[in-house]
């Protein structure tokens, strides 16, 4: 049975990747801190737990989300759904593709809200500082930069501009940022657009980037199908700073309307 041998074959091919993992880890922990990993049964299940795990999400992004990024890209991009009057004389233009946009945009604020790892470092954001950073807030506000910077990327390929335009103004707006963002939220704004990289956004965005590529007219996959990552990694530093210095404005101007009350 050829699911059978799938299995096997990204089972070994998991086990031959995280075999390093393990080795750092029980090296040091054997030869530098020379003591004894407690608890060596469960944490031998848990290594055996994250091959099965890694290798049946491998599976499902072959058989699935990479073949659905592509297919939604290969649908929303043909000539009989952009144009279903079958009568367009003139070339297709950017202005075209607004539902390629619109769907990049929603996938990509859906599948980082969907992300566990944003949730994690949500989690852990709002308990360090004591419920001053809300999870739910951060998560929206990542997600909309996520989904901000899909969008923009969509519109990259459709349109064959250079990416490095993109990257430098986005970069330069993140760098003012840094300047005026409370310190509190800096080094959580460029955690977040790491956190956004993984295991849920990645395979679609990567799908959605390749299917375009093959499909829009004068594209290539191999330079214009990829960097749409980057934008997910870029614009929620954006967005997450933005959102604290929207916050830190509103305190502020709540504060100065109280004292203002109070003085009168």
């Amino acid at each position: 049975m050829a699911w059978i041998t799938d299995f096997f074959l990204s089972f070994f091919v998991t086990m031959r990747d995280v075999l390093p993992i393990a080795i750092i880890l029980f090296g040091f922990q054997h030869f530098v801190i020379r003591r004894p990993i407690p608890n060596i049964r469960r944490v031998l299940i848990g290594f055996i737990y994250v091959i099965v795990g890694l290798t049946l999400f491998l599976i499902g992004l072959e058989h699935a989300l990479f073949p659905l990024g592509e297919l939604m890209a290969k649908q929303l991009t043909a000539i009989d759904f952009l144009a279903p009057d079958g009568n367009r004389s003139s070339p297709l233009t950017w202005q075209d593709y607004y539902w390629v946009y619109l769907f990049a945009i929603a996938i990509g604020f859906s599948t980082t809200i969907a992300e566990p790892s944003l949730m994690a470092v949500a989690i852990k954001a709002s308990e360090v500082s004591g419920g001053g950073i809300h999870a739910w807030s951060l998560r929206v506000a990542v997600a909309i930069g996520v989904a901000i910077g899909i969008g923009l990327g969509a519109y990259r390929i459709v349109t064959g501009l250079p990416i490095h335009y993109f990257i430098v103004a986005g970069y330069i707006i993140v760098i003012i940022q840094t300047y005026f963002a409370p310190k509190l939220i800096i080094p959580l704004a460029y955690d977040s657009g790491g956190v956004t990289t993984s295991t849920v956004t990645v395979p679609l965005v990567t799908a959605l980037g390749l299917g375009l590529a093959e499909t829009v007219p004068g594209r290539s996959p191999l330079i214009d199908g990829f960097g749409l990552i980057a934008f997910a990694s870029l614009f929620p530093m954006i967005t997450v700073m933005a959102y604290a210095q929207l916050v830190d404005y509103w305190i502020k101007r709540k504060a100065n309307k109280q004292s203002k009350h109070g003085a009168e």
